[in-house]
């Protein structure tokens, strides 16, 4: 057992117990707060925690967990059942285990070492600044962010648009280019109350409100050394990239679910007319099904680093945006004019499948990879 996994086996949770404290965090925390979240932009910082303490953001680190093994399914599954109730949240929980895989695939020990441990249990909560990144390696856009070389570290300017779960004491994961290049890319971990940092409330969403979103603005800051995940952000993303986007699909799972279930409690009333739309519950429960099967069996091995893995990867994050587009309209459909009050559980999950649709990688950014990763076979 390392070191770190032994310091963190007091707070072990076995996937099974994880999961039956999730749904009761959901049930008794989360649940009276979603309206609160979605039409005030409420931050569920309580809940996190509490998700946090139960073990729901270290399954998928090998380097906290006593087997020293890792259980991505187990944090999927926990992910789905969040987003059930309340996407918001749910993308919250991806913010956190993202920025805890970071960590994880980290080339600097010394730094795992010293933040994971407190970033798995919520002590200390994180966002993800990987958006840019991820979209300047697809040749979409060009990196915000550039850092210079100086002695002890990096200084580091620019801004990035949204980052989210972020807060004056939160700390994010991300990559910026070396001064006249944006091929050297360096990975590294940001502390919001770094000095020449600064958040910026510079959008309001239709959904996701909740999230902490904040424009990122660096002026001058110094990153040491000691903060650095990898010298070489190429690399570190290409170990780290199947774990990204795989965790994505707890937030579709539990939207499709979702929208499945909320269609089936209209049956008893609306069934007799029901029966004349497309995408029936039954239907879309056998694509999920199919599809959630897709994702846990990809889940077992989310270090492998093959590109033939990865297109894998991307094909079933494709079709479960899809999906999840296809699920809410019909759960609106289905729902009638009941679905369109501005507190029903409907038009919340057909805006949260939106978000499944356009955050990066959106389906746009998906295809354009897809179409890549084919073209080069």
């Amino acid at each position: 057992m390392t070191d770190l996994a032994a310091r963190m086996t007091g707070e072990s949770r076995s996937a099974e117990d994880m999961l039956a404290q999730t749904a009761d965090i959901v049930a008794a925390s989360l649940k009276p707060l979603t309206v609160k979240i979605d039409l005030e932009g409420y931050y569920p910082k309580q809940v996190l925690q509490e998700l946090g303490r139960a073990g729901a953001f270290m399954q998928h680190l090998p380097a906290v967990r006593a087997e020293q093994d890792h259980d991505m399914g187990a944090a999927i599954q926990a992910m789905s059942t969040v987003s059930h109730e309340c996407m918001s949240t749910g993308f919250a929980m991806w913010c956190q285990d993202t920025c805890a895989w970071y960590l994880q695939n980290a080339a600097n020990a010394s730094l795992r070492e010293t933040w994971l441990p407190r970033i798995a249990n919520a002590e200390m909560l994180a966002g993800t600044g990987m958006s840019n990144p991820m979209k300047s390696y697809a040749g979409i856009e060009e990196l915000r962010l550039k850092g210079k070389r100086v002695d002890g570290g990096y200084i580091v300017n620019g801004s990035l648009p949204w980052v989210s779960n972020l807060g004056d004491d939160h700390f994010f994961g991300t990559l910026f280019s070396l001064e006249g290049t944006q091929k050297h890319t360096v990975m590294a971990l940001v502390d919001c109350a770094s000095p020449g940092f600064s958040l910026r409330q510079s959008a309001h969403f239709t959904a996701l409100e909740g999230t902490r979103t904040f424009a990122c603005i660096f002026e001058d800051v110094f990153i040491a050394d000691d903060m650095i995940i990898d010298d070489d952000g190429g690399a570190f993303l290409r170990r780290a990239r199947t774990g990204i986007v795989l965790l994505q699909a707890g937030m579709a799972i539990g939207n499709i679910q979702s929208c499945i279930d909320l269609m089936l409690d209209a049956e008893p009333l609306l069934g007799h007319v029901n029966c004349f739309l497309d995408d029936r519950p039954d239907e879309l429960q056998q694509d999920l099904d199919d599809a959630t099967d897709a994702v846990m069996a990809l889940a077992e091995e989310p270090f492998e680093t093959e590109d033939d893995y990865f297109r894998e990867v991307l094909q079933v994050r494709l079709n479960a945006a899809e999906l999840a587009l296809r699920a809410s309209q019909s759960a609106m459909l289905h729902s009638g004019a009941k679905g369109y009050l501005n507190q029903a559980p409907a038009q919340r999950k057909l805006r949260e499948s939106y978000f499944v649709a356009i955050v990066t990688p959106a389906i746009k950014h998906l295809r354009k990879e897809l179409a890549r990763l084919n073209e080069v076979a």
